[in-house]
């Protein structure tokens, strides 16, 4: 059995000697298994001579995968009190900012000024 990929949309072909082509979409568990492959040690040409991908596409999956790998470990996780916190604080500022803008109409109602300078009708 022979595959080729199809370079615009990941699609790998197998031919059979039949000749019957079947189309093989390249799924991310595909992907992984032989990047996996790959972080064994297993030789890159071989690999890709196997699957009929090309060097360059292996490569990059490889490169996504470990780039996926530092942002998985250098991730903190989120603490559910850190989070309750921030949301505290955030209600707290929306607050002040509402008691503040009280205080400035009551203060504006109290020495009888008008709350806010209309503009005239023209």
């Amino acid at each position: 059995m022979k595959s080729e990929e199809n370079s615009m949309n990941g699609i790998a072909t197998t031919t059979e000697s039949s000749s019957l082509e079947v189309r093989q979409r390249w799924t991310a568990p595909r992907k992984r298994e032989v990047v996996l492959r790959l972080m064994r040690g297993e030789s890159l040409d071989a690999i890709s001579r196997e699957i009929g991908v090309e060097i360059y596409r292996l490569e990059e999956w490889h490169r996504k995968v470990l780039q996926g790998l530092n942002v998985a470990l250098t991730k903190r996780r989120s603490d559910p009190r850190q989070v309750e916190l921030d949301e505290a604080m955030k209600r707290v500022g929306e607050l002040t900012m509402e008691n503040e803008l009280l205080h400035r109409k009551i203060e504006l109602l109290e020495n009888k000024r008008p709350l806010a300078r209309r503009r005239s009708r023209r």
